[in-house]
């Protein structure tokens, strides 16, 4: 089993921070998803979210402002493993400009229909959708 941990940020416009991952990745490569990654070997899911989040956007929250939003049992083809993802979630007030790309093609500021019809990673095909839908996304945006 491995462990990942990824964040769902939240613009001013309700509009969520996805990653399009190039060709590079063993898991889910040319797909969006959300930025994230392995948790190290003796590291905590939420430390790794924020140490993924800087890693691969240059942006560094606070102790505190990111809130884990769900626990997801994601099944990785690659690795034929099902594995643990915790995602947290978080409203940010940057814009594409804020972000610098550490990894994958792109990292942007998605429109919530929009997103919901890309090709999604696999832990991103539940994550997407059922955040939009929850009431933990519309009070992000009060």
């Amino acid at each position: 089993m491995h462990r990942f941990a990824c964040v769902l940020l939240v613009d001013s416009r309700g509009w969520l921070l996805l990653q399009e991952r190039d060709e590079h990745p063993v898991i889910d490569p040319e797909k969006w998803g959300l930025p994230g990654g392995h948790v190290e070997d003796g590291e905590g899911y939420e430390p790794a979210a924020y140490r993924e989040l800087e890693e691969e956007t240059g942006i560094r929250l606070e102790p505190g402002e990111l809130r884990l939003w769900r626990e997801l049992q994601v099944f990785h083809e690659a690795y034929g493993t099902l594995d643990t993802t915790q995602v947290y979630a978080a409203r940010v007030d940057l814009t594409d400009a804020d972000i610098v790309v550490g990894e994958g093609r792109q990292i942007v500021f998605v429109e919530p229909a929009t997103a919901r019809a890309l090709d999604l990673t696999t832990s991103a095909t539940t994550a997407v959708p059922e955040f939009l839908d929850s009431p933990d996304y519309r009070a992000l945006l009060d």
